[in-house]
């Protein structure tokens, strides 16, 4: 295991990477892929004032995708009991694993479908899996087909979310990388609010079902009518930036588009070669326990202790408000000053907001909410962004796909610990227990993480110093 550190065999060592150049070396001064001047002709097919609407229609595109989400955030839960007599905590959060589990596999296969086959095909194709996820819900009769309807509700949100996030970072370009995610993923958690605040209205009024899915079922075809008509590719720009960073890097010529790594090389690379990316993978694992308990265990905690479901949806609401509406702040602040600190930072709020919602009565509970949106917002859209500083744009949506394999999977396993923590200890062991890993994916962050920002960071990119780590290879 080892992050491949500078030294002496190494010239090229401290910050080889689209984005950035080190001051003092050939080279130096000269323009980074993304940034205007001469021998850039890309330049000005990047960045905000270039794609502006198209970063605004993928934005509104994002935010959908969060809505259609938010929605069973709150409807979901409660309909275990109430229509299907399931009063195990375990069986009633399995829904969120059968999401997970397909969700984490469909990340990878997406993102690594994407570098070859581009963006906005696949992103169609995830908008129509979302269709029976709702229709299945609506007619159930059984909880087991619940569960079913969120293995659609998994490719749904990985086909869609996988492909707008990557399209931004596309558009972007490497220079505030990080910003690029932040607009993402705040629009995308603010629709989560929205839908989770929707759907305890419509609960509230109409019940349970089915008319939480109807509203989901609408957001989905103001979706497709706006992927479909105004939403354009991007593949094409990942691919002249990679071909502007091999330039850069050194005359040997770039390796065709389609010849990336295995997908097995990859995900070792990713999960076991580069130090960092290990210790990135493992925070986004274990962020999916803390989202875990906020999707699925929260609103059995609250409505056992009589909270109305309209104050549970609000409840939900402010976490998902607080997240994304700081992640546009968030990302800026790690192209400020680097990713690890608010990374790290906000993984031990998330550990904090948990203690205090489980310890907090009322006012606690809002505070607590607030604290883990707040620890959400600085480490959720950073830890996308280290995978894009470390990626070579060629194989980026790859990169993407075995993170969020990593970090999806969190939703499959972590329902499942937490929910088998709580049959035998209770809801307020699970909530302990998830601010325990919290607080020990922390710690693993600040031993392992070494800053990624290309302008700040120490060392190239582990794979650059080892190219056989990333040879491109036939899948396997």
């Amino acid at each position: 295991m080892s992050d491949g550190g500078p030294s002496a065999d190494h010239p090229g060592a401290g910050g080889s990477e689209p984005g950035g150049t080190c001051p003092g070396r050939p080279g130096a001064g000269s323009p980074t892929p993304g940034q205007p001047g001469p021998g850039n002709p890309q330049a000005s097919r990047l960045g905000l004032a270039a794609n502006w609407r198209q970063l605004s229609l993928f934005t509104i595109i994002t935010a959908l995708i969060g809505t259609t989400i938010g929605v069973e955030r709150v409807a979901l839960p409660p309909l275990a009991e109430h229509s299907f007599g399931i009063t195990s905590v375990l069986y009633t959060v399995s829904f969120i694993s059968a999401f997970g589990a397909v969700k984490s596999v469909m990340n990878l296969v997406s993102g690594r479908l994407s570098d070859r086959r581009g963006r906005k095909g696949i992103l169609l194709a995830g908008w129509a899996f979302a269709v029976p996820y709702a229709l299945i819900i609506i007619f159930a009769d059984a909880w087991w087909q619940v569960i079913v309807a969120n293995l659609f509700l998994g490719v749904n949100q990985a086909l869609t979310w996988t492909m707008s996030v990557t399209a931004k970072i596309d558009l972007f370009g490497p220079v505030k990388r990080g910003l690029a995610v932040g607009v993402d993923e705040s629009a995308g958690y603010v629709g989560v609010g929205l839908g989770g605040f929707a759907a305890g209205l419509l609960v509230s009024s109409y019940g349970l079902r089915p008319a939480p899915y109807l509203l989901a079922l609408a957001v989905v075809a103001v979706g497709v009518l706006v992927t479909a008509g105004a939403a354009r590719e991007t593949v094409h720009l990942a691919r002249s930036e990679a071909a502007a960073g091999t330039a850069r890097r050194g005359p040997s010529p770039p390796a065709p588009a389609e010849q990336a790594p295995s997908l097995g090389r990859l995900a070792t690379y990713m999960s076991w070669h580069d130090r960092s990316m290990l210790a990135v993978c493992q925070a986004g694992f274990l962020n999916k326990f803390a989202d875990s308990l906020v999707a699925a265990f929260f609103p059995l905690y609250l409505a056992r202790r009589g909270v109305p479901l309209a104050q549970i949806g609000l409840l939900v609401g402010v976490y998902a408000w607080v997240w994304g509406l700081g992640q546009v702040a968030a990302g800026a602040l790690a192209d400020r000053i680097g990713r690890k600190t608010p990374i790290t930072l906000g993984t031990f709020l998330l550990a904090g907001g948990l203690s205090l919602f489980d310890t907090g009565e009322h006012v606690g509970r809002w505070i607590g909410a607030a604290l883990m949106g707040t620890g959400m917002a600085l480490a959720y859209p950073n830890l996308i962004t280290t995978v894009g500083d470390v990626a070579d744009p060629r194989w980026r949506g790859g990169a993407l796909g075995v993170y969020r394999l990593w970090r999806d999977g969190g939703y499959a396993v972590g329902p499942l610990v937490l929910g088998a923590v709580a049959a035998l200890a209770g809801l307020d062991a699970a909530i302990w227990a998830g601010a325990a890993l919290l607080t020990l994916s922390g710690t693993v962050l600040v031993v392992l993480f070494a800053e990624t920002d290309p302008r700040r960071r120490r060392r190239p990119p582990a794979w650059e110093a080892r190219p056989d780590w990333v040879a491109p290879g036939p899948d396997r």
